[in-house]
């Protein structure tokens, strides 16, 4: 980086005033300076100044090589900044950066909160559905938001998702002249004249989801066409899920398993399954647990779209099981890949005694009985057995 064209530099909204000399050296040298609306303001940019265009496009800046150009970011410029996506299009030698203090910095030591210990998150292009395996009792967050609009629907979405006492640190416009701090409550934003940029950090203090395998089935939209609670906790179990992973959900009905999965620490899901209905429930359900960034649809027959999906790392097929298909999986998966499959007929528990025979792995058969009313007492009724075989390729 001893002669780089391009550089990133970090603002807060302390403006010029804020920078180190480097910054406001690299400032007063620029030929050109591309940043947003706001940004340009602050530093008085005038004719060198070039807003962002809208929808957001990197080519006006990688058009200028050769020149000396500055991109201004708010706070840290590779923390949702500008930063992370230029890295894509330059070499090492291109570009230095000179940050600020990030907004979620600025945010925790205004409240006095550990920044190791939060969440952070941003909300401002992305579902507040995101939330949803991270609110919980004591937990804390830092969200940067869009607009003042945003702040009530961040408090409409706690309240519906079981978060209402929740409290509420409104952070307009963070380490500047003009900043304010606001405390309120979910169930009771009423917060008017609210200045962008803004920011709410969120308290909570009501359970949230379970972190055990085995959410209970009526968490999930569903027509029945689900893996019940105690065999979903088996089954992530045997699916073992791990960071950076790929899984294929085959036959995913209400998209339960692959959920489960992600929410336990999976990378992506690439579910399948051939009737339209279920796939779009089962995407809604990913989309109501803040996952559907990470939970991919392919409708079709297994045996037609695999051969579509990235390589997998593991495998779940919970209904469907036919001797091609298994074939097939066991043949053609990577090395080391796991694959589990669940069979309650008689004839998938005859396919895979025989597969588990030809390709090795374990076989278990699972029986649950539940208590039910029987009379003015109570019996056991049994659902039908599973049985599970697991194997690695």
């Amino acid at each position: 980086m001893s002669d780089p064209w391009l550089t990133i530099v970090g603002l807060g909204e302390d403006g010029p005033s804020g920078l180190s000399a480097a910054s406001l050296d690299a400032i007063a040298r620029a030929e050109k300076v591309f940043g947003g609306p706001r940004h340009l303001a602050l530093i008085g940019a005038a004719d060198r100044g070039h807003p962002w265009p809208v929808p957001f496009d990197l080519a006006p800046v990688l058009a200028c090589r050769g020149q000396q150009v500055v991109v201004l970011a708010s706070g840290d410029p590779f923390c949702y900044g500008a930063g992370g996506s230029l890295m894509a299009h330059l070499a090492a030698e291109e570009w230095v950066s000179h940050p600020a203090p990030s907004t979620f910095s600025l945010a925790a030591n205004s409240l006095g909160w550990r920044l190791e210990e939060l969440r952070c998150i941003g909300l401002h292009a992305a579902p507040y559905a995101r939330l949803r395996p991270m609110v919980g009792r004591g937990a804390r967050m830092i969200c940067l938001l869009r607009d003042a609009a945003a702040v009530s629907e961040l408090a409409d979405w706690l309240v519906a998702n079981g978060q209402d006492h929740a409290d509420l640190f409104v952070m307009e416009r963070l380490g500047g002249p003009h900043a304010r701090i606001r405390q309120t409550r979910a169930d009771a934003p009423a917060l008017t004249e609210i200045a962008a940029p803004v920011t709410v950090a969120v308290q909570c203090h009501q359970s949230g989801l379970s972190g055990a395998s085995g959410l209970p089935d009526e968490v999930f939209a569903h027509d029945g066409q689900i893996t019940k609670r105690p065999v979903r906790a088996l089954t992530l179990s045997a699916l073992a899920p791990r960071s950076g992973e790929v899984m294929w959900d085959l036959g995913a009905g209400s998209g339960s398993i692959g959920i489960e999965w992600l929410l336990a620490g999976g990378g992506t899901c690439h579910a399948v399954e051939a009737d339209s209905a279920r796939a779009a429930r089962a995407l809604g359900n990913a989309a109501a647990f803040g996952l559907a960034h990470r939970y991919q649809m392919h409708e079709g027959a297994a045996r037609a779209v695999i051969d579509t999906l990235p390589a997998p790392d593991t495998v779940f097929m919970g209904g469907g099981a036919e001797a091609a298909l298994v074939s097939a999986l066991c043949t053609r998966l990577p090395a080391g890949a796991r694959l589990v499959v669940n069979a309650v007929t008689l004839e998938a528990e005859a396919l895979l005694a025989q597969s588990a025979a030809q390709y090795g792995g374990s076989l278990m058969r699972v029986e649950i009985a539940e208590a039910h009313p029987l009379g003015r007492k109570r019996g056991w009724r049994a659902s039908y057995p599973i049985v599970q075989w697991v194997v690695t390729v």
